[in-house]
């Protein structure tokens, strides 16, 4: 037998009463070296017996952390469940898949006449979803996306979210609060405050208490990191102003928290139709157990619609979305004279990014522009009197 060989012995294990490993007609201990194995002078040979010996301790995880791999499992996404759904339907393997089956899904999705950008972001949920080593090839998925692409134009077409600026979100907030409810309190707050933040939905529902500081005339934000700066954490004040009183709506539904015992944890949180603030136990009950106490942030996009439609307000065909805070603010940066630098540090973008500049502000300036206003307006009248 080759050093190779040995290497790639596979020695039976198994578990005594005591918790041991042991070992099955345990061989002589033989060699563990190739052409890597370096020995220091008077250093014996390496060989199996060196090994460590490994006890049933070494291979439990504690139910934290359980919990926490599962809640992350990344084969307990949307895409990945449509997609063993799908295979099941085929009589496929899912996990782990094939190249053909992947490829294959792939062309699913295109036939559905997904966006170009959404059948990537699906793809890439799946491939991440496979145990290591065992991923497929996307080289072939890949080719047919290039095609798709060429050949649906509306494909690439990528719908902005209608940008909810202060004409648009001061009425909101408005609504929200007219029946003094706790939750229209809760709403108006997170709308003042993903506006003014200019955040991803998803990163101000991920904020903590501890993660806020509400002064007179300003809110500081910690943030560890955020998606551009990963591994920087920053503090970014929040300066208010009287349209959206931000101040005074934080420090509403912070106190209104306080009020049942909450000083930490989530910032934004469920809220009940008896006005109390969702529990881990009424939540256990409904099965919505995934992200804890932290609102999903569907839940924003679903308040923003709601309170969009409530005070009678009209989009101009784009989509009313949670996002629209984030290019709502941006563009009232932008149409009100902020540089490109402001901008950036303003949303947190990468220094160069023409996100800001060629996706709120210009859309906007563009929509008003009419070249046409510089041809007189005909008049049969007025040309007869000449």
């Amino acid at each position: 037998m080759t050093l190779q060989d040995q290497d790639e012995e596979i020695v039976d294990a198994e578990l005594v009463e005591d918790g041991e490993l042991a070992l099955v007609d345990e061989p002589a201990p033989r060699l563990l070296v190739d052409r890597n194995t370096v020995l220091f002078p008077g250093q014996k040979l390496p060989t199996t017996a060196d090994r460590p010996k490994y006890t049933k301790r070494d291979l439990d995880l504690s139910p934290e952390t359980e919990a926490i791999l599962r809640s992350s499992d990344p084969a307990e996404t949307g895409p990945m469940r449509a997609f063993k759904a799908w295979c099941a339907e085929q009589g496929r393997v899912a996990v782990p898949c094939t190249t053909a089956t992947f490829t294959e899904y792939s062309r699913h999705l295109m036939q559905r006449g997904l966006k170009v950008a959404t059948i990537k972001n699906y793809m890439s949920q799946i491939r991440t979803a496979m145990p290591a080593g065992e991923k497929p090839d996307s080289s072939l998925y890949l080719r047919l996306l290039a095609d798709y692409r060429k050949k649906n134009k509306r494909a690439l077409r990528r719908k902005e979210a209608f940008p909810i600026t202060l004409p648009y979100l001061v009425p909101m907030m408005e609504k929200a609060e007219a029946d003094g409810r706790p939750i229209g309190w809760r709403d108006a707050a997170l709308f003042a405050f993903g506006y003014r933040f200019l955040g991803r939905s998803v990163e101000d529902v991920d904020l903590d208490l501890e993660d806020v500081t509400i002064l007179d005339d300003r809110v500081l934000v910690w943030l560890a990191e955020d998606k551009t700066h990963k591994g920087e954490e920053q503090t970014i004040p929040l300066h208010d102003r009287p349209d959206l009183n931000l101040v005074f709506r934080l420090r509403r539904w912070v106190g209104y928290l306080a009020e049942q015992g909450i000083t930490t944890g989530p910032l934004f949180r469920e809220v009940l139709r008896s006005g109390k603030v969702a529990t881990s136990e009424t939540r256990a009950r409904r099965g919505a157990t995934k992200r804890g106490d932290y609102l999903r942030p569907q839940t924003v996009n679903e308040r923003v619609k709601l309170w969009f439609a409530a005070a009678g307000l009209q989009s101009d065909g784009r989509p009313v979305s949670s996002h629209g805070l984030r290019a709502g603010g941006a563009t009232d940066l932008g149409m009100s004279g902020a540089t490109d630098d402001e901008l950036w540090d303003a949303g947190r973008w990468q220094k160069g990014s023409p996100i800001p500049r060629e996706r709120y502000v210009r859309p906007v300036k563009d929509a008003n522009r009419d070249v046409f206003k510089k041809v007189p307006v005909h008049d049969p009248a007025a040309a007869a009197q000449e």
